[in-house]
């Protein structure tokens, strides 16, 4: 498993984009899941990064939910606002596993609580997946040329650049 903190440490580049366009679109990005018929589903989500892991949660009994629990492959992109993608844009993908642990839903509510003021404090969570990620990439222009930087588990980032 990749965690989020191991793979800040070998895909730095494609992680600062990330976080980067993650705080610029108020933590908001698009996931996409599979159907139960085979099709893609892309629904909006608000990833957090707690405790050096990434989580994938939020309002319980949705059909994205379903789909993960399901088939456990997801693509997570930031939001691309310009055409030009001058800020930049990433794809974390991966597979999720539920994690049914009360002490750390209680942290989490804690922090979700004092970060944005949402007091989920004393619930429990049925829909908290963490993310195994196995693989990533961002695209950045840079001197004129689309930079496309691709990571995987145990390879270092490599960049491919378009002219």
């Amino acid at each position: 498993m990749t965690s989020w903190t191991e793979f800040t440490e070998s895909a730095p580049s494609i992680a600062e984009v990330f976080l980067r366009r993650h705080a610029a679109t108020h933590k908001l990005c698009l996931l996409a899941t599979l159907r139960s018929d085979g099709f893609p589903r892309i629904s909006p989500i608000e990833p957090r990064i707690f405790e050096g892991r990434l989580w994938l949660m939020g309002m319980p009994n949705t059909t994205k939910f379903h789909d993960l629990a399901r088939d456990p492959r997801f693509c997570l992109h930031t939001a691309t606002v310009d055409p030009n993608v001058g800020d930049g844009d990433a794809k974390l993908w991966g597979v999720v596993e539920h994690v049914d642990d009360a002490d750390l839903h209680q942290r989490f509510a804690v922090d979700l609580f004092e970060d944005i003021g949402l007091d989920l404090r004393g619930q429990r969570f049925d829909q908290f997946f963490e993310a195994d990620l196995t693989g990533a990439s961002s695209v950045g222009m840079v001197d004129g040329h689309l930079d496309i930087t691709i990571w995987k588990p145990g390879e270092p980032e490599r960049v491919v650049r378009k002219h």
